[in-house]
């Protein structure tokens, strides 16, 4: 990618992965590129080895990849729709990048190159998974628990003020009740969460339940933009950015 921002940027004389998550060991995204590399090095060199040419065996594996080449901006709306066209995935969630990992094409590949069995595959899948559901369900049980101990009370005492002034107090009754509605679609999405299978939960989390998430925050954030600063239970990224000027 011509982005250095992108997450294998080219920088010169190499390339570099930079999309490893804060909080993920890098082991696991090594290996990947690892074995990529190593996979693709193996079919080159098979191609050699069968008696095509060096030039030939070069050229070959660059027609049968050149559709993944992209020199545009990767962050346009139009790449998806073209990498689409290419017949190219785009696993723009975890549950749907989870879901490919133990396909037989990369079953085969770890069992070729010895890195997992197939036994070991499917097991790395369900571990993914699992980390993903109860990450998801604590951040849930989280956001409930600060809007119901937190932000909640806030609003009460903030309207408690406005008693007999109505007008000044302006819309915050309908901002406060906003709140508590979107709370309340979480709470019984979350509550009907499926435990058919760890896949069935885990697309129910990232496409139902997250899209609910955002819908409380936004609530939440219009809330933080009329409530006096004193009574706002948390801190505010004003607060939090330039805390050294408080």
């Amino acid at each position: 990618d011509r982005n250095r921002t992108a997450p294998f940027p080219f920088c010169g004389n190499r390339f570099e992965f930079r999309a490893v998550g804060s909080s993920q060991n890098c082991c696991l995204p090594v290996m990947v590129c690892n074995a990529v590399m190593s996979a693709g090095m193996a079919h080159l060199a098979g191609l050699i080895e069968g008696g095509m040419s060096h030039r030939d065996a070069v050229a070959q594996v660059y027609k049968e990849n050149k559709h993944v080449i992209f020199t545009g901006n990767g962050y346009s709306a139009e790449w998806p729709i073209e990498a689409n066209k290419r017949g190219l995935p785009n696993l723009n969630t975890t549950p749907k990048a989870v879901a490919t990992w133990n396909s037989d094409k990369n079953k085969k590949l770890f069992e070729d190159l010895k890195i997992y069995t197939v036994e070991e595959t499917e097991a790395r899948q369900e571990v993914m998974y699992e980390n993903y559901i109860s990450s998801l369900c604590c951040e849930v049980e989280t956001m409930i628990q600060m809007c119901e101990t937190g932000i909640l009370p806030a609003c009460a005492k903030d309207l408690e003020k406005y008693k007999g002034f109505e007008k000044l107090g302006g819309n915050r009754k309908a901002i406060y009740d906003a709140i508590l509605d979107q709370l309340e679609k979480l709470k019984t999405a979350f509550d009907k969460k499926p435990h058919s299978s760890l896949s069935a939960e885990a697309t129910y989390l990232c496409d139902t339940i997250k899209p609910q998430m955002v819908a409380l925050r936004a609530a939440v954030d219009k809330a933080e933009g009329v409530m006096e600063a004193s009574i706002y239970p948390y801190p505010t990224y004003e607060q939090m950015i330039y805390h050294h000027h408080f």
